[in-house]
């Protein structure tokens, strides 16, 4: 399957049917982001381990295909993950939808390596990735 028809597939599969949405009243952090210019807005809410390791990320995303399967995607990868994978998974992320060329270990996420082509849909991608840093960094400064 050409990297293209994965992306769509993968994509339009998330978005359809998100297996890690919803809210999640028990969580210990609270995150939260916004794109005004396309009014992509998520929600995100996630418990954290005895380690510092996201245990459970739930995501409640209104937005276009790409933030809600970008969110998806998001909580599937980071579950089990500390502060400093999540850094790393969220700069490899943003390496391939800026080159084009998905770092090993992004796993499904490398079906965002095409948007390279369409810059205006990066942001759509990356909002979700954006919220956490933020809710993880505010969580560290507490």
């Amino acid at each position: 399957m050409a990297q293209d028809d994965l992306y769509r597939s993968v994509v339009l599969e998330r978005a359809k049917h998100p297996r890690y949405a919803g809210s999640l009243p028990e969580a210990d952090l609270h995150g939260q982001g916004s794109n005004p210019l396309c009014g992509d807005r998520v929600k995100l809410h996630a418990m954290v381990d005895t380690h510092g390791r996201i245990a459970t990320l739930r995501h409640e995303t209104r937005g276009c295909a790409i933030c809600v399967a970008s969110a998806d995607l998001m909580a599937e990868q980071v579950t089990g993950q500390g502060r400093t994978q999540v850094s790393m998974l969220h700069a490899d992320l943003a390496t391939a939808v800026e080159t084009g060329m998905a770092p090993d270990g992004l796993g499904e996420l490398s079906v965002f390596a095409p948007l390279h082509q369409h810059r205006s849909r990066i942001r759509c991608a990356m909002l979700p990735w954006s919220a956490l840093s933020d809710m993880l960094n505010d969580e560290k400064d507490r």
